[in-house]
């Protein structure tokens, strides 16, 4: 099915200031235009999901379309990065595609661009850098900033264009954001969608302050309000606010004061407005204004015409995008994860080993990439001069610069979506967080936004986190979590926990060259646990697979990170001690799981044992057990059993985190009770 050839005035996207200068008519002939088949499709989008067409709901932009208009004809599409938001429909019809293109996503039919998968407004264009929305609002912010820093590096002079409401202007991403792009001059104009409504809350329940745009003051940026009663004026202030951003590199707060006509979504009945307030909103509506002032600058005719395209236009395509079969379901597995584009073209290296601890090994890895890939770039806190909490990236900023070794201001959750704004235009960030704990601030960047965007965009977003985690430093229980279990139940995350410093050094390379987010973790009491020979290893992509470190009849122990240590002495004394032997596998890649060897151990033992530091109740190793056993749990000489640490908080004291954690002697008392 192809869709209705659009009306001629719809082959131009762009509109600069010099064209209202030069044909001041055809240009907002061309803005009414665009204006108009945004309400028209907004509204018959509005009459599908009355009529039980569309599914989910539709959050409309009827009143926002003097405003999302004239700034998508504005910007620069073929370098600019943008991320609409819910009432930006006409912004998606300016930006790219057909309109049938976005109607069959409504549709959620074979034409959706996301497959079916996303729900109507989210979807994006990323290869066009229209970054999909997600529903946590302020999220998208941090990923514009670093898409648009990602262009400038590239030298293309792009702007960033983000969009948030009232509402959303209280949540923390938000603040971070504005300081993180003053902080690196980003480019990016920060549009407050100001509808005096956050769903059912007037303005006058959520600040104090009713002027939202002053806020730009605080992170020494420019900030400035905006009427959009008035098409035109809106067109000369957006223009005017871009060409000042674009060549001073430097990003602007627009507080736009624009019109919500149709509540908060389709399913919204207004019953908390005042009596009367819906109508006072709805007579504000700047679309049949503007129009009967253009048609008495003698533009009727031209206007008449426009009108009558656009509804031939819509009715045209939404006949055609609903005779698009249904999506085909597939095996959606297939897409959770980017696909592998093979290994790098690493240097080659000196084939003499070196002796160096974990750490060091981290940082000549950290090194190699920086060296070798000049679309690599670090960061984090603190992780320049001083080199990290744990001194893993020193000596980094001085050899690398800052550019390339930055260390972000204190916003785990910004610096995150940065980091993911920079993998989805082609850079490959590694982002080291202080200790995994912190990583906690920034849970919906990591689960909900990196680790989704392939499945619901086929984007790709090669990103490091680097987790230093785990106790036995007496940390307390905010420096000391295994979080594994929690992140890794989220779809679409890669991970790697290595227990050597060979180990550690191939995995980072392995991570950083996969095309999806990878979470490293890296044992804080393996820093500095002695030190191993390390060098370029040909065969560092086996990282991926469980590597099986001792070989017995008895039974399948099965652990990773410092267990793994504990793991080796325990089957050393029960070889000695007991005779018994054991295979001994080191998980090594936590997702995928790469189980094949391990399943076909534990065939031929019948006995299965779990050890891993994370707290047992809901622990990574009830997955591990629930994995191996369910195809021949009848052929199983004994209960499978599972060693962790205690369901209680990390505890500070010594003596009490010693209790708490599993041990050399624990696994041995543990494994002992369970042959007896």
């Amino acid at each position: 099915m192809t869709f209705p050839t659009p009306p001629a005035t719809f082959a131009r996207r762009d509109v600069r200031l010099a064209d209202l200068e030069r044909d001041r008519t055809a240009t907002l002939l061309q803005l009414y235009a665009w204006m108009r088949l945004a309400r028209t499709g907004d509204n018959r989008i509005l009459d599908l999901f009355r009529q039980g067409l569309i599914r989910g709901t539709v959050t409309g932009g009827q009143g926002n379309e003097a405003l999302i208009c004239p700034l998508a004809l504005l910007a620069d599409k073929a370098v600019d990065v943008v991320s609409f938001s819910h009432r930006d429909f006409g912004g998606h019809l300016v930006w790219s595609d057909h309109l049938g293109d976005h109607l069959a996503q409504y549709f959620a039919n074979s034409g959706s661009p996301t497959k079916a998968r996303e729900g109507n407004i989210h979807h994006g264009d990323p290869k066009n850098r229209s970054l999909p929305m997600i529903s946590h609002l302020g999220i998208m912010l941090s990923n514009v900033i670093g898409a648009v820093d990602s262009q400038r590096r590239l030298g293309k002079n792009a702007v960033g264009f983000t969009f948030f409401g009232d509402g959303s202007s209280s949540t923390g991403d938000i603040h971070e954001s504005l300081n993180l792009a003053a902080l690196i001059n980003a480019p990016v104009v920060f549009v407050i969608e100001n509808n005096q409504y956050a769903y059912s809350t007037p303005v006058s329940e959520q600040f104090v302050s009713p002027n939202l745009f002053e806020r730009a003051h605080g992170y020494g940026m420019e900030g400035l309000e905006m009427n959009c009663a008035d098409p035109e004026n809106v067109l000369r202030v957006l223009g005017a606010a871009i060409e000042r951003a674009r060549s001073t590199s430097r990003p602007i707060l627009i507080e736009a004061h624009t019109f919500r006509l149709r509540g908060h979504a389709a399913y919204d009945t207004c019953d908390y407005m005042q009596p009367g307030e819906a109508d006072a909103i709805l007579a504000q509506d700047p679309l049949p204004p503007w129009r009967a002032q253009l048609a008495a600058e003698g533009l009727g005719a031209q206007l008449d015409a426009i009108d009558a395209e656009v509804g031939e236009f819509v009715e045209a395509s939404i006949k055609a995008a609903m005779a698009l079969p249904p999506v085909e379901t597939g095996d959606m597995l297939l897409d959770l994860y980017a696909p592998d584009a093979g290994p790098m073209p690493w240097g080659t290296e000196p084939a003499t080993a070196e002796k160096m601890t974990m750490a060091q090994a981290i940082n000549r890895a950290l090194h190699k990439i920086l060296t070798e890939r000049p679309e690599s770039l670090v960061l984090g806190q603190d992780i320049g001069t001083y080199g990290g909490a744990f001194k893993v990236t020193e000596g980094l900023l001085k050899t690398f610069g800052r550019s390339r070794v930055f260390s972000t201001p204190l916003c785990e959750s910004a610096t995150t979506g940065y980091a993911i704004g920079m993998a989805c235009n082609g850079h490959r960030p590694i982002e080291e967080f202080q200790f995994a704990d912190f990583a906690t601030d920034a849970t919906t960047q990591i689960v909900l936004n990196a680790a989704t965007y392939h499945f619901r965009a086929g984007q790709k977003v090669p990103v490091v986190f680097r987790f230093p985690c785990g106790g036995g430093l007496t940390f307390g229980s905010f420096h000391s979590q295994e979080l594994e279990a929690a992140y890794l139940s989220f779809p679409g995350l890669k991970a790697l926990y290595p227990s050597t410093p060979q180990d550690a050094f191939n995995a980072l390379l392995a991570a950083y060259e996969d095309e999806n987010p990878v979470i490293l973790f890296e044992h804080k009491g393996l820093y500095r646990r002695g030190k191993q020979p390390v060098q370029f290893d040909p065969n560092y992509r086996e990282i991926w697979q469980p590597r099986l470190l001792r070989s017995g009849d008895f039974a399948t122990i099965v652990t990773y990170g410092e267990m793994t240590l504990h793991c080796r002495e325990a089957c050393t004394y029960f070889e000695e001690e007991y005779e018994t032997t054991f295979d001994l596998f080191d998980l090594r890649a936590l997702s995928p799981l790469k189980l094949d060897a391990i399943y076909a151990s534990v065939a031929r033992t019948g006995r299965l044992v779990i050890v891993h530091e994370g707290r047992k109740t809901h622990g990574f190793g009830a997955e591990l057990v629930a994995r191996l056993t369910e195809e021949n749990f009848a052929s199983l000489k004994a209960p499978p059993l599972r060693i962790a640490a205690l369901d209680v908080p990390v505890p500070f004291a010594p003596e009490l985190e010693k209790i708490y954690r599993p041990s050399q002697e624990k696994i041995i008392e543990a494994i002992a009770a369970w042959m007896g």
